[in-house]
């Protein structure tokens, strides 16, 4: 795992304890924005695994 993969893991992880954290106090608005904190991180994680599109192979680093 990259650094870049990492930083997508921590930020799904911090999501989703603000999320249960949320839950936990009653708060919707933070149980929301870590439902979207999480999202995020895992939408980051998934964009560095997946494999470049064709002609994108020399632009990615």
């Amino acid at each position: 795992m990259g650094e870049k993969n990492d930083q997508a893991a921590k930020k799904e992880a911090l999501g989703s304890v603000k999320e249960a954290l949320g839950k936990v106090i009653g708060n919707e608005r933070v149980e929301a924005e870590g439902a979207a904190e999480k999202a995020v991180g895992k939408a980051e994680g998934r964009k560095k695994d997946a494999p470049p599109r064709k002609g994108e192979a020399s632009r990615r680093s």
